[in-house]
């Protein structure tokens, strides 16, 4: 079971990574994870669990954090146009407060350097001054250090800076202490008002969710909550506004924005009969809209969901970073430690130059531009691919993309339109053409397969299904059907000879439909389908960057399979498959991929759900497939568009870069100030920026991200 909490006026990146490490431990918990930049919790429970554990996650969370506020996601929804307002309690007391104190600190520091150096005629003016600045900028550091003593926590950045600047005060460098507690303020301030602001970049993202829905009902129209839809209500959607559920369009044109889903900027014209996905902004005519999907089930819910949930599957990066720091402060505090006490024990020395270091050192310790950076970086990567119409469901597919070697797309709807045109019929004795496709029709009036779709166009008359029975669906092969007391197969060549039929072999270019009449071949009936313009474009540009081999499976014919492959000079191709066939084929290639390649299975029917949960990577083709395959998928690419792919791919490359440039950065950066704090070279100042100057530079280096990809 998986259960959601939002943990309003969390803020600390550190606090969040010890909660999550501490939920992770409770009995029932299977995983856990904690996203700073939506202010929430994914809980996983371990099968045949039964338990509650909101008691223990509030407990937790409340001795890490007293002023968050734990919610049950599940218990308190926020609908009805009403937007979660995080608010920014929990670590640091936010906006108009803090920055009274960081100016009442800071004229108080200035004071108190003013008149130690200018009026010494009062030797303790300047003294209380500056005492006054510390206790304003650091007395609540201190209370928290003291609090989190109580509680078993000694190494956060609190206990840190307190015991940094009360030590710099015992030595009698007054002015240091103060001058270190306002620089930490300050700098923390900034950073969490960078973060704050990539939080609201991000979350802006996913401003797709509808506010209210305009009911038609007894003809009258009234306003009323999304969620309190359901299937075959009928909607009025005005010039300006979101449409607020998925749909179909039952009266009315318009022209629809939907760059919020799909990234394009080019409006879409809709008229009656099309289908229409919430989220999109209504531009100009007035739409009538029979909704086919409830609330929960709609698209704009289910990519806010996917964006949200994105965290709870982490990049190795992003695991690798968490391990690391629960053990990299402990370990720095005792070599701060040991540099205070061991060379003037045994080298000589003053006790009160070696403590200084010490202290130096313990300031510059704190991992925080990691914790923070890395996951924004990762989170930010997410959104930038939301925002272009890709939704990747977590950190660790966005970093295996950095890995892609092979590339295994599905033939229809994928490379090809799938949108199936009836080129030829061609009926044997005893048979005309007219009852050839009627025949064709109604074996497959049951079916939604496009081919299906394409006779029944084709045959453009009403059928009495009342006159129809025994409907079967032969997997791989094609259905059967018994109509007027006739038994009716139409499929691939597969089924004439499963059924030991003979039959005249097809030659025009295209999917053939072999029809057979109480065992008697009826003759073929021959259907194209249209590469897509985008299709080349995405072989080039996957092959450009890095992918060794693409591959088409189909269960399609082998003749058109080869030809659609050809054309797009794919290195491989398979066809005349069965759904359990592919899944067998990307098994055999995942054996052929490089050292820690990852092989991506790229589809949009629902037979490809099998495949595309046994890929490394599943991407989905998320306007026209099934909701089967966008479930079963890892990637979904809104605008059926497979050249996203290659644009996913150069997203993961720059988010992996930024993230590599802040690790290396913020560890040699530290590991230049920790030997220079050793040697007694740097000063508690410089300190301060190694600490909290590193982390607000990775922050802003994380942050470019969201605006650019190179």
């Amino acid at each position: 079971m998986v259960k959601e909490f939002e943990l309003k006026g969390l803020e600390c990146a550190n606090c969040a990574a010890k909660i999550e490490h501490s939920v992770k431990k409770l009995p029932g918990i299977s995983s856990a994870s904690v996203n700073l930049f939506t202010a929430s919790l994914h809980v996983e429970t371990s099968n045949g669990y039964s338990g509650d554990v909101s008691k223990e996650i509030k407990e937790i969370v409340r001795r890490y954090e007293p002023d968050v506020t734990v919610t049950d996601k599940a218990l308190h929804k926020v609908t009805n146009g009403h937007k979660d307002e995080h608010g920014h309690g929990g670590h640091h007391n936010s906006g108009t407060p803090q920055i009274v104190r960081l100016i009442a600190g800071a004229v108080f520091f200035a004071a108190g350097i003013i008149l130690s150096r200018f009026w010494k005629d009062v030797p303790y003016a300047g003294l209380a001054a500056l005492i006054l600045s510390y206790v304003i900028l650091g007395g609540d550091v201190i209370l928290r250090a003291v609090k989190n003593i109580f509680r078993g926590r000694l190494f956060d950045e609190n206990f840190l800076m307190s015991i940094a600047t009360i030590g710099a005060f015992a030595l009698g460098d007054y002015s240091e202490a103060a001058a270190v507690m306002l620089f930490y303020q300050m700098g923390e301030f900034l950073q969490e008002l960078a973060v704050r602001r990539s939080k609201k970049s991000i979350t802006s993202l996913m401003d797709i969710r509808p506010d209210y829905a305009n009911l038609k009902k007894d003809g009258e129209i009234i306003k009323v909550p999304p969620d309190s839809l359901s299937a075959g209500d009928i909607i009025v959607v005005k010039p300006g506004e979101k449409i607020p559920l998925d749909g179909v369009v039952i009266e009315g044109e318009s022209t629809l924005d939907t760059s919020a889903l799909t990234g394009e900027s080019v409006p879409r014209k809709v008229k009656v009969s099309d289908s229409v996905l919430s989220g999109c902004i209504n531009q100009n005519g007035v739409l009538s809209v029979e909704v086919t999907k409830p609330f929960s089930e709609s698209t704009a819910v289910k990519i806010i969901d996917m964006v949200e949930n994105s965290s709870s599957k982490k990049a190795p990066t992003e695991n690798f970073i968490t391990v690391f720091s629960r053990y990299y402060t402990p370990a720095v505090v005792l070599l701060a430690l040991l540099i205070a006490v061991i060379p003037p024990l045994f080298a000589g020395g003053l006790w009160m130059d070696w403590i200084k270091r010490g202290l130096i050192f313990l300031v510059i310790s704190c991992p925080c531009a990691l914790v923070i950076s890395i996951p924004l970086g990762f989170f930010g990567g997410i959104g930038r691919a939301s925002k272009r119409g890709i939704l990747i469901k977590g950190g660790n597919y966005l970093e295996a993309l950095n890995k892609l070697d092979i590339v295994v797309f599905d033939k229809t709807g994928t490379l090809t339109k799938g949108v199936f045109e009836v080129t030829e019929i061609k009926a044997s004795a005893g048979f005309s053409h007219g009852e050839l496709l009627e025949f064709a029709a109604a074996a497959e009036a049951f079916s939604s397969h496009p081919i299906a779709l394409s006779i029944l166009q084709k045959y453009d008359k009403e059928i009495n299904k009342s006159d129809l029975s025994g409907y079967e669906e032969i997997a791989g092969q094609g259905v059967k059907a018994v109509c007027s007391g006739k038994t009716i197969f139409a499929g691939n060549d597969k089924l004439m000879k499963h059924l030991n039929i003979p039959f005249e072999k097809a030659e025009a270019q295209g999917t053939a439909v072999y029809v057979a009449v109480d065992n008697i071949f009826a003759g073929s009936i021959v259907i194209s389908d249209e590469i897509k313009p985008d299709s080349q474009k995405a072989v080039t540009l996957l092959k450009a960057k890095g992918v060794s081999k693409a591959v088409m499976l189909t269960g399609d014919n082998n003749q058109t399979a080869k030809s659609v492959a050809e054309k797009l000079k794919l290195d491989e191709v398979y066809g005349e498959l069965l759904p359990t066939q592919k899944v067998e084929i990307v098994e055999k290639l995942s054996t052929g991929k490089r050292a820690s390649g990852k092989l991506a299975f790229v589809g949009d029917g629902i037979n490809d759900a099998p495949v595309l949960a046994r890929a490394d990577i599943g991407v989905a083709m998320g306007a026209l497939g099934s909701d089967a395959a966008i479930e079963a998928a890892d990637i979904v690419l809104m605008t059926d568009e497979p050249s996203k792919l290659a644009e996913a791919i150069d997203i993961a490359k720059f988010t992996k870069r930024i993230v590599w440039q802040n690790i290396i950065f913020a560890l040699g950066v530290k590991c230049v100030f920790l030997l220079l704090g050793a040697f007694g070279i740097t000063t508690m100042w410089e300190a301060v920026f190694a600490d909290v100057g590193v982390a607000l530079i990775a922050v802003l280096n994380a942050m470019r991200v969201m605006r650019a990809v190179r």
